[in-house]
């Protein structure tokens, strides 16, 4: 194949896209046993024949699947928060918060429920829901949202109405959040006590204009909050009702273009590959300042120049409009935003009055002190304010260094060198960047949420802390560290060079709390809870079998034994009480939709070896649909002597010696994991509606899934679509030969994302064992990408060029066959995530080649299908294509 240096994309037919498709390389040659048995088929009165049905009838159909997709949704409470009840003469002991929908709603509503002192060993207790809001509606008229507020529910995955999350603060009682349009607050417990009866919330008045985004309480004084409005960051008081802005990035101007920076803000590959959607952090001490009861109050805040990241258009929601929206989109390979970590402060009187503002900046330019810095992964403050803190990562995503930032680091913005220089040298000696942990790494980062620094005593210069890695033991653990933070004293008047290794703190103690070939669940939101008094740390994990969640308890002081605390036989995902005396879980399993139970630990002197006790139950599992067939799980290994899991749905009208056509239902990219034993949603509903008609469906979580350990998921790097497909085959013919149903002869391939460039390479790759391909908003060119999720698996282009030429589908159309009806791409026409210029591209191409195609376009979607309008259409033409050509 003809190498290239750089690859146009913008849609124009250059020399450098005609010579790489023009020149393919061979097909791979397959045995026909591999083909799936291509050189003897299976006679035809052997083969099961799926009922045709009309696309009336198909419709009918899936109404009444989609009856039942409620199962699946977020009606199940989530986004708890205990508070224990200190009057020990009541009858209950804590009051739960959570998100919910209850029954007959279609919105989620703020919730709480009393769980008692005292429960009957023989009776099963069902916790009332209670609304904490009295007839509030919280979701904007007609459903429709801002952009902002769209593309956040877009980013973060968000199906459901309603209040989607709030903010608590647990010693006032006060919450805050988000709904329709606005901000609205209530308070519940604290000082003022709980209430017996719902309450109407206050809208929070603005002058702003446009939405007031991220919404958050000042931990040291719930009197203020603090919010984002046009791309700058604000504080407003409760008392008052006085706004002040913060932050002067933005300019105000509309155009993308001419208005690139912002402050407390997460961009998009921030958002959407790393999980972090805010970018701004509440110190949680106030400092006294003056006389008068004045005192100063500071967030931490990354600065984002994106004036040097390219800009792409995507058709706007406002289709007859006939207009664009513009996003700042880096493509792999291209200039990522410029950064920065910045403090904002304001100053209040005696009266909650803000009396002053001002903004502050490291003493030398972050660029000039973390010159390898490419992403600030996450962001905070050690709880007694002394330091912020950052998780930093270097652009190949290999490096990451967990940094402190005492406050006095960051000055006033001075207004000339000289300023600048009186200011540094009036900094203490002490004040100084600090990189205690540092994880480095062949293959990538994965970035997770788990760092719990302890209380740091008066005047010592060790901390320590908890912290998950991945990298030393390619599993990740939970690690004790300490740490010496002793400065060094730079005179920062002077510019300052630094080495990779210039902050890097002595680590004086490393302790592994857990060991072994399983994963401490750190990614994705997962949590750590810390009991310092009993020296007890709670974390899910898959410790038992990779195909569960469960919440485990192990000390920290004594390290050794782990102890579950959640049932086997199902996936847990569990929150803790702050007192540490109870939790509950959201568990189900393949055959058992989810339920929610509280459990409280006792019965044991020593705290790591109370026993969970089921205490009361806040939702009972649902029934399943009536032709609900749990999927059967299985594992084998492949010729490589790797162990991988998979799922069968087993067509519901097998017939001893009759071949089922199958469906190979994939994902097969890192970061996820789709088999496990927990109750599938809505997408799994499906693959059961289509076993119900008579089809196989197979899935294969292969090497590059997660939960298996870095190794594991690292097999693609630098080669996506190249591994993936082998394991997917030898798992096909596993389950073939296991039971005996499979038609290895009319075997589908259908995935959405990952999944669907998977299929289009399963086409373009295996022909021969895969009859048709069904292909849901699928990356063709990984060129096209963004730099976030591309570099961390592929490298930049310049680095791996030969893996993104055999990685891009698009490159490839000349391998596909010929033949009609085997090919169906599917794609939003707005999605902003993998644009539609992927599809536009592939089709150009196979257009070129003379190949045969269908598409099917959804005017109105982004990368996820959200109208259910389009989503039955979308199973409809699934199950049509399927029976017309499988």
């Amino acid at each position: 194949m003809q190498r290239v240096k750089k690859l146009r994309l913008d849609g124009e037919d250059s020399a450098s896209w005609r010579s790489l498709a023009r020149n393919p390389e061979a097909p791979e040659s397959m045995a026909a046993a591999e083909a799936g048995g291509t050189g003897e088929r299976d006679s035809p009165a052997a083969r099961f024949q799926v009922q045709k049905h009309s696309w009336e009838g198909l419709r009918a159909l899936i109404h009444g699947s989609r009856r039942h997709s409620g199962l699946a949704l977020s009606k199940a409470p989530h986004d708890f928060q205990f508070v224990q009840k200190t009057d020990q003469a009541g009858p209950h002991s804590h009051r739960l918060y959570y998100l919910g929908m209850p029954y007959g709603s279609r919105e989620n509503s703020l919730l709480y429920s009393e769980i008692p002192r005292k429960v009957r060993k023989e009776a099963l207790l069902l916790l009332s829901w209670k609304q904490m809001l009295d007839h509030f509606q919280a979701t904007p008229q007609h459903g429709v949202y801002s952009r902002e507020e769209e593309l956040l529910r877009e980013r973060k995955r968000l199906g459901v109405f309603g209040i989607t999350s709030y903010d608590f603060h647990p010693q006032s009682g006060l919450f805050l959040f988000q709904a329709s349009n606005s901000l609205f607050h209530c308070r519940d417990g604290g000082d003022n006590g709980f209430m017996v009866s719902p309450m109407k919330p206050l809208e929070i008045k603005t002058q702003c204009s446009g939405p007031r985004m991220d919404p958050k309480i000042c931990p040291a004084d719930p009197l203020f909050f603090s919010f984002i409005n046009n791309n700058d960051l604000w504080v407003g008081s409760l008392e008052t009702g006085q706004e002040r802005r913060l932050t002067f990035c933005h300019r105000g101007s509309s155009n993308v273009l001419e208005d690139a920076k912002s402050a407390g803000v997460a961009t998009f590959v921030i958002q959407e590959e790393f999980d972090r959607f805010t970018g701004y952090w509440w110190c949680p001490r106030a400092t006294a300042e003056g006389p008068d009861g004045h005192k100063a109050l500071r967030l931490l805040y990354e600065e984002v120049d994106e004036s040097e990241v390219e800009v792409i258009h995507v058709p706007s929601p406002a289709l007859e409009e006939r207009k664009t929206d513009s996003y700042r989109y880096p493509r792999t390979g291209s200039k990522n935003p410029k950064i920065a970590l910045k403090l904002a402060e304001f100053t209040t009187d005696g009266q909650g009055k803000i009396i002053s503002t001002r903004e502050k900046e490291l003493v030398q330019p972050f660029s000039s002190l973390f010159p390898s810095v490419e992403y600030i992964a996450r962001a905070g403050w050690t709880r007694d304010g002394k330091y912020a803190w950052a998780m930093f990562l270097d652009r190949p995503q290999q490096r990451l260094q967990l940094v402190l930032l005492p406050p006095e680091l960051f000055i006033p913005r001075p207004e000339d060198e000289a300023q600048r220089r009186a200011l540094a040298a009036a900094l203490p000696h002490t004040a100084q960047p600090y990189v205690i942990y540092e994880e480095v790494t062949d293959v990538w980062i994965n970035v997770h949420d788990i760092f719990y620094p302890f209380p740091q005593s008066e005047g010592a210069e060790e901390l320590c802390f908890l912290k998950a890695d991945e990298c030393k033991t390619g599993f990740c653990h939970l690690y004790k560290v300490t740490a010496l933070l002793r400065p060094r004293g730079y005179d920062w008047t002077q510019p300052l060079s630094p080495g990779e290794d210039e902050f890097k703190c002595p680590i004086l103690e490393e302790v592994a709390l857990t060991s072994g070939e399983w994963e401490v669940l750190a990614r994705h939101g997962s949590k750590l809870w810390v009991d310092e008094e009993a020296r007890l740390v709670y974390f899910h994990g898959t410790r038992d079998t990779p195909l569960e969640h469960h919440l485990y308890a192990a000390s920290y002081a004594a390290p050794g034994e782990i102890v579950r605390l959640t049932a086997p036989g199902f996936s847990h995902s569990c929150s803790m009480s702050q007192n540490f005396d109870m939790f509950v879980s959201h568990y189900s399993s393949v055959a058992s939709p989810p339920c929610v139970h509280v459990y409280k630990l006792t019965g044991h002197a020593d705290p790591l070896h109370k026993q969970p006790r089921f205490w009361a139950s806040m939702m009972e599992a649902a029934s399943c649909p009536p032709d609900y067939v749990p999927p059967e799980i299985f594992h084998f290994h492949t010729r490589a002597g790797v162990r991988l899991y998979g799922m069968v749905y087993k067509p519901h009208a097998v017939q001893p010696g009759k071949k089922h056509p199958t469906v190979l239902f994939v994902y097969g990219g890192p970061q996820v994991q789709l088999v496990n034993n927990s109750f599938k949603g809505v997408k799994y509903l499906r693959l059961n509606t289509l076993a119900s008609l008579g089809y196989a469906v197979v899935v294969i979580d292969g090497r590059g899934s997660c939960q298996r350990g870095l190794r594991f998921e690292g097999a693609l790097k630098n080669q996506m679509g190249q591994v993936e497909l082998e394991d997917q085959v030898e798992g096909l013919h596993f389950v073939a030969e296991k039971y005996g149903f499979v038609d290895l002869s009319r075997v589908a391939i259908h995935g959405w994302s990952y999944g669907g460039f998977l299929a289009l390479m399963g086409l373009v790759h295996k022909p021969h064992v895969f009859k048709v391909a069904i292909a849901g908003a699928p990356v063709t060119v990984w060129m096209a990408y963004d730099t976030g999720y591309t570099e961390r698996y592929m490298d930049v282009p310049e680095n791996n060029q030969p893996g993104y030429e055999a990685g891009s589908v698009a490159l490839h159309v000349e391998k596909l066959p010929n033949e009609p009806n085997r090919l169906l791409i599917l794609h939003g026409f707005l999605d902003e995530n993998v644009h539609f210029f992927h599809t536009n591209f592939l089709v150009s191409q196979l257009i070129r080649a003379g190949k045969p195609y269908q598409l099917q376009i959804y005017p109105n979607e982004r990368h996820s299908i959200r109208c259910p309008e389009s989503g039955e259409h979308y199973e409809v033409t699934l199950l049509h294509f399927l029976q017309e050509h499988l």
